[in-house]
């Protein structure tokens, strides 16, 4: 039996998923199973193709929802889970406790957890610490910005990686290990330490390559990242900066698509008042209510910085 994962790419949250229902999958339904896994990536010209659904059973989870009679299993937490209304209608219109949606879940792989619980009553207590860092992390639960910053714990700089390392091959192995392994025993692996430290150090430069490009104004941080290698730079750097900061909104470019990035600070002097999904989706984009993204094709940067400086000052006019 094949069962095919497509998860979301270089993201903790998307690793920790894919290990997690794995490993659910494999001892509640099919032990046998050759497990495979595809990441995927917010891009402008979304689709799902043919090849993708190729198992015997067939999975996303942290991902967006595909129609394709295909798809087994489906997880997801982004308030921006469908890609086309039409999509969201037939998930309405098909009901099944196998494809299962919950924008108020902190992160997927507790989503997950739980769903296996109280469902299935399974559970696995030797992955309890993966759920615990899935839940910090992708639902941005750090005690301070500088936590968040200079990453002390094995799950943090695990997450460096994870965003950091060019291509999907070191993420699978990964999501391989973390379903029997702790994280302080993955982070240690000679070939992850060999990663890890120089993607450390680029994440110390970072923070001065931020620092020298942003600026704050009216609770909004800004800069724009264009001719810097900076693809999934930490997303906390802004409000370790500027902590008077409420939103930050940035423009990156990576080898496959220019991309703007809207975020909020969980320190924030004040509390966030928008919808940050709701914004990005007017422009093609979306995530959650705290954070979200616009994703271009590669190289439309004049329409990629208009819409930050749009979104940008749709953000400060909350101040005045």
């Amino acid at each position: 039996m094949r069962v095919r994962i497509l998860y979301h790419d270089h993201c903790f949250d998307g690793a920790a998923a894919a290990a997690y229902f794995s490993r659910f999958l494999e001892e509640r339904f099919h032990p046998d199973a050759e497990f495979l896994f595809t990441g995927l990536a917010h891009k402008a010209d979304q689709i799902f193709e043919e090849w993708m659904f190729d198992g015997d059973v067939n999975a996303i989870v942290d991902f967006k929802y595909s129609p394709d009679p295909r798809l087994t299993w489906w997880f997801d937490h982004h308030q921006s889970a469908f890609l086309t209304p039409e999509d969201a209608e037939q998930y309405r219109r098909n009901p099944s406790e196998r494809k299962l949606y919950d924008p108020d879940a902190p992160s997927c792989t507790g989503f997950i957890a739980r769903v296996a619980r109280e469902r299935w009553g399974w559970e696995a207590p030797d992955l309890a610490e993966l759920v615990r860092w899935a839940e910090i992390i992708d639902g941005a639960q750090y005690p301070d910005a500088r936590t968040a910053v200079e990453m002390p714990a094995a799950a943090m700089k695990l997450t460096l990686v994870i965003e950091g390392v060019k291509g999907s091959e070191t993420v699978q192995q990964i999501i391989r290990w973390m379903r029997r392994r702790p994280l302080d025993e993955i982070i240690e692996e000679p070939g992850i330490q060999r990663l890890f430290a120089p993607l450390f150090e680029r994440h110390l430069s970072s923070i001065e390559i931020i620092r020298s490009r942003a600026r704050c104004a009216d609770g909004v941080v800004s800069f724009d990242l264009i001719g810097y290698d900076l693809e999934g730079y930490n997303k906390f750097i802004p409000y370790y900066l500027f902590p008077e900061a409420v939103y930050s909104v940035s423009v990156s470019t990576s080898s496959f698509r220019t991309k703007v990035s809207v975020g909020s600070n969980p320190w924030a002097p004040r509390p966030p008042r928008h919808n940050l999904a709701s914004i990005c989706e007017r422009y093609g984009g979306g995530g959650h209510a705290r954070v979200g993204a616009i994703s271009f094709p590669l190289g439309e940067y004049e329409q990629a910085r208009k819409v930050a400086e749009e979104i940008a000052a749709e953000l400060r006019r909350e101040a005045q």
